[in-house]
């Protein structure tokens, strides 16, 4: 599991978007730590602060930074040259709180960094969607590669077993119930993809939470999801009885 490190001038911030992402995540999650301010209650960032937390959750699967302004990403990529650990170090031009809750999430599951950078970085795109600044984009977004799955793009829902299912979350399939399924597929040997029937929206990868919140699916909603793979069978029984239960929240 890669580590993630959240630099911030503001350490009230870079903790509350900490928090806000750690809700999302159930199970087991990644080694997290942040660096911010400039000490004695300053705004601002400290190089050595940064490499000191590089170096706390370096993982053999890497370590992504994800920062809020300008001079944090100078602070950033100084750290790089002070840090005592080698494993691979990625810093992501993700925005800053939904990055963070995309790439914990994603890196509980057990993803690479390749493919948790993708999902910080692409952070944004559901939300350009539903208001409307720019087209939804054409590309579905690719699979994760986590633990439990082999990579591949989503481009074609996979052959093998499908189920018609209800959103029955009054606020639609949002970042909680999107992140505990993408959490629970962690767990899986198997590939499923998602389609919002009512807008067409997709096929998605259902371990991908930019590409599950990227349906825009509201209560009411049908989902057509496709399984495939060893445990093809189990998920989808899984998956029938999140979105059959409300995520819990119903």
């Amino acid at each position: 599991m890669i580590g993630v490190v959240v630099v911030s001038h503001s350490p009230a911030l870079a903790h509350a978007a900490v928090d806000l992402a750690l809700q999302m995540v159930p199970g087991e999650k990644p080694a997290i730590a942040i660096a911010a301010g400039a000490g004695e209650g300053l705004i601002g960032t400290d190089a050595t602060a940064v490499s000191a937390a590089i170096d706390e959750v370096a993982s053999p699967d890497g370590v992504l930074v994800i920062m809020d302004l300008g001079s944090a990403v100078m602070s950033a990529e100084m750290a790089l040259d002070f840090r005592s650990s080698e494993a691979e170090v990625r810093l992501s031009s993700a925005p800053f709180v939904e990055g963070i809750l995309a790439a914990v999430v994603t890196a509980a599951g057990g993803a690479s960094l390749d493919d948790v950078d993708r999902e910080a970085r692409g952070a944004l795109e559901p939300k350009i969607s539903m208001l409307g600044d720019a087209p939804a984009p054409e590309a579905p977004v690719p699979e994760v590669t986590t633990s439990g799955a082999t990579a591949s793009g989503a481009e074609t829902a996979p052959a093998g077993l499908s189920a018609e299912l209800t959103i029955v979350n009054p606020d639609g399939l949002h970042a909680r119930p999107a992140a505990t399924l993408v959490s629970t597929l962690a767990g899986f040997d198997a590939k499923l993809t998602v389609v919002n029937t009512r807008s067409g929206t997709g096929p998605v990868a259902a371990n991908s939470l930019i590409g599950l919140l990227s349906l825009g699916a509201k209560s009411g909603d049908v989902l057509t999801v496709a399984a495939s793979g060893a445990q093809a069978a189990e998920a989808l029984a899984r998956v029938t009885e999140l979105v059959t239960e409300g995520f819990g929240e119903v």
